[in-house]
């Protein structure tokens, strides 16, 4: 993999888009079947995409939430790229949070580990573990 900055762009347009998304067959397009997926620092990652799809689905209210997401590529190195990432939600209640991703990609541009340190203000109540 070049490890290009575009690639990680594009995998993050493809991961935005399959948020976007009803359903969960997206995501084959943008995780390995063998993918690890960790929503935390110190979280058991979640392995497969069978098991990915189940967390997808629980961790959003719908794919038609209103949101707004920003991005910042820290840095490449690699296939491995972290990822500064802004989320906006605004209903059912607004909140927001501020994360760093780390995407470790595969030869053909999917990711194969993905680990997220999401972070929300103090005074919303929603501090990540």
């Amino acid at each position: 993999m070049d490890g290009s900055r575009s690639r990680v762009l594009d995998w993050i347009d493809a991961y935005e888009q399959a948020w976007r998304t009803p359903g969960t067959d997206g995501l084959a397009d943008v995780f390995t079947a063998d993918a690890r997926y960790a929503q935390g620092p110190y979280a058991q990652p979640v392995v497969g995409l069978p098991a990915i799809a189940v967390m997808w689905e629980a961790e959003r209210a719908s794919a038609a939430e209103p949101f707004t997401m920003t991005n910042e590529i820290v840095a490449v190195d690699g296939d491995t790229a972290v990822v500064r990432v802004e989320v906006h939600y605004a209903e059912p209640e607004p909140h927001e949070y501020r994360d760093l991703w780390v995407i470790r990609l595969a030869s053909d541009g999917r990711c194969r580990e993905f680990e997220e340190w999401p972070i929300s203000p103090p005074n919303q109540g929603l501090m990540s573990d």
